[in-house]
């Protein structure tokens, strides 16, 4: 039976910002066996969802991946459906920088509230 392959390749799903790039190129330039970056997805339910980023050392067969100067990220097919139409930024307020994820909810249409958890409406 042969290996199917599906387009791996992300292009405009999901968008970081350049000021990201260089500080995920910088982060993973220091690690060993570091082969990229991964955005994923957890939580749920009233809590909402929770996104986040990781070291990848091995991608999974299910990954797409969006190359950026020479910087691999990846996001497993599940996670996408939650992340298309995130912007990923890199910001410095004070002494404070962060990852900030911007238009996380542009694909499931959610507020990111739970109308259903407690108190009378």
């Amino acid at each position: 039976m042969a290996n199917i392959q599906f387009d791996q390749k992300l292009t405009n799903e999901i968008k970081v910002s350049p000021a990201a790039i260089e500080q995920l190129i910088a982060i993973t330039s220091s690690e060993e066996d570091v082969n990229g970056i991964r955005i994923f997805v957890s939580g749920g339910g009233c809590g909402g969802m929770t996104y986040g980023l990781t070291f990848v050392d091995k991608p999974s067969s299910y990954d797409r991946v969006l190359e950026s100067k020479g910087l691999n990220i990846y996001v497993d097919s599940v996670a996408l459906s939650f992340l298309e139409g995130v912007e990923i930024d890199y910001k410095t307020e004070g002494l404070n920088t962060n990852f900030v994820f911007s238009n996380v909810f542009a694909n499931s249409g959610g507020s990111g509230t739970c109308g259903g958890c407690g108190g009378a409406g």
